[in-house]
């Protein structure tokens, strides 16, 4: 997943990676649940029949991507497909699929499967309160709020998303990270 997560958003995977490592080094005794993963958490949906209404994932960084893969046996092109609401898109997602989602942003769910069928998902994401925890120097956020006044707090709410959506990728910067690699490589 993060494989494909560098790929695709560079600047947003590396200030994942920033805040998790200064996490890390501060608080020792955590750990992530998998090794070279800059994703903090997972859920497993177990089905049989994993069907997800339609949702935004709040509690997770607001511009943050979550990567969800589809599991299980099931026809594709009749069920289980995943939508995005507001882009009212309906994409076909076979078995062993994966879709990186800035989750918290967009509302998204999964169509039905037949009633013979297995769907089982498998997601990993981030809190959003570990990056404020990391930003407000280890303090929590009601100790931090108090710190400053309201339209303080509001300003740097806008600054924090302006930032965040600037760390999404657009094709030409993925053509010009591509281009670097490759050249790398020879």
């Amino acid at each position: 997943m993060s494989c494909a997560f560098l790929g695709w958003a560079p600047s947003l995977f590396m200030y994942y990676t920033r805040t998790i490592t200064t996490l890390l080094e501060k608080h020792q005794d955590l750990h992530l649940p998998f090794e070279k993963c800059v994703f903090t958490a997972f859920t497993i949906n177990f089905g049989p029949r994993t069907v997800c209404y339609p949702h935004h994932d709040i509690k997770n960084l607001a511009f943050g991507w979550c990567a969800i893969t589809a599991l299980g046996d099931y026809d594709w092109k009749l069920g289980g497909h995943f939508v995005i609401w507001e882009l009212k898109l309906v994409i076909e997602f076979p078995p062993g699929s994966t879709i990186l989602i800035p989750s918290a942003m967009v509302c998204h769910s999964n169509t039905s499967i037949g009633a013979d069928e297995k769907r089982y998902s498998f997601s990993m994401f981030t809190a959003g309160g570990l990056f404020r925890w990391v930003e407000h120097d280890f303090s929590p956020e009601k100790v931090y709020q108090q710190t400053c006044t309201r339209a303080q707090a509001v300003l740097e709410g806008r600054e924090r998303w302006q930032s965040g959506l600037a760390l999404f990728s657009n094709l030409a910067q993925l053509r010009e990270n591509r281009e670097v690699n490759d050249a790398t490589k020879s």
